[in-house]
């Protein structure tokens, strides 16, 4: 499961469909509190907010405006929750930087022209959901 930090504009169609799936995925194991899958590293974030179902609804929003921005249409009637935060999710910039790193070799291997569109971007702005703060790479990403 990969919940990008990223905004999804830098994406291609292909992580934009995977951002949601995921998503919709995550949603899924937050609403059943038994779920083993509650504590893939992934999930950190959202399990650390004060209303999880809120944030991973608001993550979907984000992924969904893009989506809709491209003329993809996404089925936002499967959000289960409002996706008001009252705070935003904390995201490090080394975190954001890492993932970059990590969605650039994407792009490259199946889009390279979006891939070439972001060639300039040092650092790419987050998510809407996310606010970036100083600090490394995620203790949840390296484990």
């Amino acid at each position: 499961m990969r919940l990008w930090s990223i905004h999804p504009r830098y994406f291609d169609a292909q992580a934009v469909t995977s951002s949601w799936r995921e998503g919709l995925i995550a949603q899924r194991v937050l609403a059943e509190p038994g779920s083993s899958l509650r504590s893939h590293p992934q999930l950190q974030r959202f399990l650390e907010a004060e209303e999880p179902l809120e944030a991973v609804a608001a993550y979907l929003g984000g992924v969904a405006d893009e989506a809709g921005e491209r003329g993809m249409a996404l089925d936002r009637s499967r959000i289960i929750a409002a996706g008001s935060l009252r705070e935003p999710l904390v995201v490090t910039d080394g975190q954001l930087d890492y993932e970059w790193g990590n969605l650039r070799r994407h792009l490259l291997e199946r889009s390279p022209e979006v891939a070439a569109r972001w060639a300039r971007v040092w650092r790419p702005q987050p998510h809407p959901v996310f606010v970036v703060v100083g600090g490394g790479v995620a203790a949840w990403e390296l484990a």
